[in-house]
């Protein structure tokens, strides 16, 4: 192989890295040299080219055991703790989660698809975080399955109160435990307005729990998403259920939707106004919103 050819694959595989690198840090984490190469923009790579482009590559290094800007190194350590907490606490909760969403897909028969997000899916969780739902679900139906969801979670928390909490999950009452990370109409993704690499790495890295075939018709629909991470093409899911026996759709007419926005709506808010006194909760939530959009619940804009 010329020198020329294998400089230029040296430097494609360099600017794939830098760019799921980055991506990861925004997002708060990094991870390891095997598991950046399964995930790695552009398609996956061995663990070797991973190590080979980030030891040639003056902005990148492996701190803690983890590919990282350089500039970032110093963040490697609490990136680590959290990695570390992620093998101990998320096994109870994947269980319990699957476990929820069958309860809620039995209840909410407009509800198409549940994967599990944040944290929880991106291996950093831990005992104090939420557990993060991304939601497909009938036109029509984006305020009441919040809403749903929400009421479910709460009353699921209740069982729970002795779970760790931090300024973003706790509560006056119960701490929140299961909640709403994204809620996408079936029109809204066929095709989505959105198919930049932000996006394809919230879909790539969530798993799914139940309608994986909405999410594969969602992947079809729109190519653009494998363009930046063809992965999502041979996706695997090892937590997806049955579909349980379902109530009727007829308890939900799509005219509740309307009264659920204002419900959901006025309970968002109050959730802000608890967090008023904790900047670093309220930054978060305005980072993660700012991910999602156009597809945010509740915004004036």
């Amino acid at each position: 192989m010329a020198v020329g050819q294998i400089s230029a694959e040296i430097s494609a595989i360099g600017d794939r890295l830098h760019r799921t690198v980055a991506l990861l840090r925004r997002r708060g984490y990094a991870l390891t040299p095997s598991r950046l190469a399964a995930i790695c923009i552009g398609g996956a790579l061995t663990e070797q080219e991973v190590r080979w482009a980030t030891a040639v590559d003056p902005g990148l290094a492996v701190a803690e055991g983890l590919v990282v800007e350089r500039v970032a190194s110093v963040e490697a350590s609490s990136i680590r703790d959290r990695a570390d907490g992620h093998a101990t606490a998320s096994p109870e909760y994947l269980e319990m989660t699957v476990e929820f969403v069958r309860r809620l897909v039995a209840l909410a028969p407009f509800i198409a698809s549940v994967s599990v997000a944040g944290s929880l899916a991106s291996g950093g969780f831990r005992a104090s975080d939420d557990v993060d739902l991304n939601l497909i679900v009938e036109d029509g139906h984006r305020h009441l399955a919040y809403v749903v969801v929400n009421f479910l979670g709460i009353l699921h928390a209740l069982r729970h109160r002795a779970k760790p909490a931090d300024d973003l999950t706790r509560r006056p009452v119960a701490p929140r435990l299961m909640t709403v990370n994204l809620v996408l109409e079936r029109s809204q993704c066929l095709p989505l307005a959105r198919q930049d690499a932000d996006m394809a790495f919230e879909l790539f890295m969530a798993e799914p729990v139940f309608g994986l075939d909405a999410l594969n018709e969602v992947v079809a629909a729109n190519p653009g998403l494998l363009e930046h991470f063809p992965q999502l093409a041979e996706r695997p899911a090892p937590l997806v259920i049955e579909s349980p026996r379902r109530v009727s759709a007829r308890w939900y007419p799509r005219l509740l939707d309307r009264p659920a926005r204002a419900l959901g709506e006025a309970a968002w808010r109050y959730m802000q106004w608890t967090r008023r006194k904790h900047p670093d909760a309220l930054a978060r939530v305005a980072f993660v919103r700012a991910t999602m959009r156009p597809y945010t619940l509740f915004d004036q804009a």
